[in-house]
């Protein structure tokens, strides 16, 4: 072991020898023992390693009596003293044991063999303290330091330390809390109830068992401010096992719980508009049927769907169309009791929960309230938007008895307020629901019939009005189904632009076409050009003039001799966009067409800006040309305008001769319909290129 070091300060030389001598030959090891004759000498040696114990005289050639100790006591706190004395200075060693001495030694007394041991054992004593001091203030600085609360208590419940959190969470000062009772510096009470709880530290030194704190426990601080906290109360046992007292560590709970209700509300509700979402409406809508149930009520479920918002998410963006849908959620809650329910199911769809003892009544008022109030005008970024809305309603209990099917059934008659035009309500009944299954099975069997390639091309020519040549043919697309046949297109095609399967539809029909074309022209038919329907989808989505450059490379078929179709809705959605994609289109090389022209809002300004060859006028314009409704006036003025621009004029729906001679003498240069052909396979349609015209397009002299 190592040995201790003693500094000996003293100027009697014999004391000095004789203690050295002692220390020399300890029976449990020697003692280093270094020996200076003053208080100078003494400061000059505590510059130097390490002393275990000093001895040291009152009277020095530099310093007398207690002075002597206590300024060494000054310079060495932490260093064990004992004073050497004579019997007449007893008195001093007594008075230095009661300012700090560890002890003293007398006089007289030096060679006793019990002097090693006592030294040896004040040495230890003192590491021990010192061990136990670092210990301790290693607990202080943690206690201190950590974040959570801790309080300690006696036996008898009363407060016997507290960290500075602690302090900061019961406004209590550890001073001031000293030897209360707990309760009354950790006051506790339920936060459900309200009610004063029971202080666990009770419980803790009355059972010796770790508890924790009750789930709904809050802390009232001394000036009344309240925090929910958690944690546990722990007894504290001495060494025979008896409870001294007991530990409460606790931290406020406040922002997990505040954290914890946020998610629960996110989860219920659209992050958009803060509207309850189809979780918390379907727990509302199951609540309100069990209530209708037991009290003979009704209720109503409506079922919103903006009408056309898919055009100003295109054109305006889609920031722009999300402050239009916090608009209409805004109007919509100001539309409905606080009893009611609105919610956003997702995208465009709303959905709003009526309790009613009248049935008819208020959902009518419902819905005629939100009709007006959604149809104003709403003023966004200074920019002025209208927006209309398509609402179904089914009632409880008499379409439906959960929540499902009510808002399904809802769904339903929100699709037939759309067939109705738009901007209108309608109830649901029997028929719709089988019209909804309908439409179900056939979206499933579109997808089927995409897959397995049932989808053909049907081609109705287009005719030089002049010679009567045919002069192309506009592919038309016809479902040819395993079991029904001949599926039109008016029988799938809205299903398909809803679901958008209209992409997948548009790239079949792109390359039957341009395949076809090829194999025409490969035959000889050089002039003949083949027009294609573009959907809105298809030229917003992404990779459409990619897809077409692909087509065109696959099929050989020159882009001059293909011929796009696309409404002008299609085109005014976003002017800037839909002229950056013709432009496009235009170097691929491909001809453009507007059809079903005269039904859209575009205007001349913007119709001379698109790249476009070609206008086709709408055959509701045509059809009509003999009544005296001013159609024959617009059908002659589109001819005019269209000549005048350089475009090439094609009239839809050419079904009677009368038709004929009046685009004919308004030198209208093609036309297309029944009169002179139906769409037909290509087959038929290349027996039709075979005879040059076609019926009904003689020209008239």
């Amino acid at each position: 072991m190592t040995a201790n070091t003693v500094l000996i300060v003293t100027d009697d030389f014999a004391d000095a020898k004789l203690l050295k001598e002692t220390l020399a030959s300890a029976r449990d090891g020697p003692f280093i023992a270094e020996w200076v004759r003053d208080l100078s000498g003494l400061v000059s040696r505590l510059d130097h390693p390490r002393i275990d114990i000093i001895l040291i005289d009152f009277f020095l050639p530099d310093s007398q009596g207690l002075e002597t100790f206590d300024v060494l006591f000054k310079l060495v706190p932490t260093i064990p003293i004992m004073t050497l004395c004579s019997e007449a200075n007893e008195h001093l060693a007594i008075e230095a044991v009661q300012r700090g001495a560890q002890g003293f030694l007398s006089k007289g007394h030096f060679q006793s063999s019990l002097v090693p041991q006592a030294l040896r054992s004040i040495i230890h004593r003192k590491k021990v303290e010192e061990a136990l001091f670092v210990e301790r203030e290693r607990s202080r600085v943690t206690l201190e330091s950590i974040g959570d609360g801790v309080l300690s208590t006696d036996v008898a419940g009363n407060v016997t330390y507290m960290n500075a959190e602690a302090e900061r969470m019961t406004g209590w000062s550890r001073g001031e809390a000293q030897g209360r009772p707990v309760a009354q510096v950790f006051h506790l009470i339920d936060g459900e109830s309200r009610q004063l709880a029971r202080n666990p530290v009770e419980m803790v030194i009355l059972h010796g068992k770790t508890l924790a704190l009750h789930a709904n426990s809050v802390l009232v601080r001394r000036d009344g401010y309240e925090s929910p906290i958690e944690d546990s109360v722990a007894p504290i046992f001495d060494r025979n096992g008896d409870i001294t007292g007991s530990v409460v560590t606790f931290h406020d709970v406040s922002e997990a719980k505040a954290m914890v209700q946020k998610m629960a509300h996110l989860a219920q509700h659209d992050y958009l508009t803060n509207l309850p979402n189809r979780l918390l409406l379907n727990d509302r809508l199951t609540q309100a049927i069990s209530y209708a149930k037991r009290h003979a009520t009704q209720l109503a479920v409506l079922f919103l769907d903006l009408d056309n918002f898919k055009h100003i998410n295109d054109s305006l963006g889609h920031a722009m169309g999300d402050k239009l849908l916090e608009s209409v959620a805004r109007r919509l809650v100001s539309q409905v009791r606080h009893s009611d329910t609105v919610s956003r199911l997702g995208g465009d769809e709303f959905v709003i929960l009526v309790l009613e003892d009248v049935l008819a009544e208020h959902s009518t008022i419902t819905a005629e309230k939100i009709l007006h109030a959604l149809a104003a005008p709403h003023y966004l970024a200074a920019t002025e938007l209208h927006i209309t809305t398509s609402i179904g309603i089914s009632t409880f209990p008499a379409d439906g008895d959960d929540a499902d099917t009510l808002i399904k059934n809802a769904d339903a008659a929100m699709y037939h307020a759309k067939k109705k035009g738009k901007n209108n309500y309608q109830f649901f009944n029997s028929p719709m629901n089988a019209l909804a299954v309908e439409r179900q099975a056939i979206e499933v069997e579109l997808r089927r019939a995409i897959a397995k390639n049932e989808l053909l091309v049907y081609y109705q020519p287009k005719v030089n009005l002049v010679s009567g040549m045919v002069t192309g043919a506009e592919a038309l697309v016809r479902w040819i189904h395993p079991d029904k046949g001949m599926v039109l297109p008016e029988s799938f095609i809205p299903i398909a632009e809803d679901s958008g399967l209209i992409v997948a539809i548009g790239k079949t029909v792109l390359l039957q076409a341009c395949r076809q074309a090829k194999a025409w022209r490969d035959q000889g038919m050089q002039s003949l050009i083949i027009s294609v329907n573009v959907s809105a989808l298809e030229f917003r989505s992404r990779g459409f003039v990619e897809n077409l450059r692909n087509v065109l490379a696959e099929t050989g078929l020159d882009a001059r001799f293909l011929q796009l179709e696309l409404t002008e809705s299609v085109l005014m959605r976003n002017v800037e966009s839909s002229s950056a994609v013709l432009h496009e289109l235009k170097q691929v090389g491909v001809q453009l067409a507007i059809d079903d022209f005269g039904t859209g809002y575009s205007s001349l300004s913007y119709l001379s800006q698109f790249p476009i060859d070609v206008l086709k006028i709408d055959q509701s314009f045509v059809q009509s040309i003999s009544s005296n409704d001013g159609n024959s006036v617009i059908v002659n003025a589109v001819i005019s305008m269209g000549t005048n621009l350089g475009q090439r004029v094609v009239a839809e729906g050419v079904e009677t001769q009368a038709q004929l001679a009046f685009l004919h003498a308004n030198h209208c240069s093609e036309g297309q319909g029944y009169l002179f052909s139906a769409p037909v396979s290509a087959d038929d349609f290349t027996q039709l290129l075979g005879r040059g015209t076609v019926g009904g397009s003689v020209p008239l002299q």
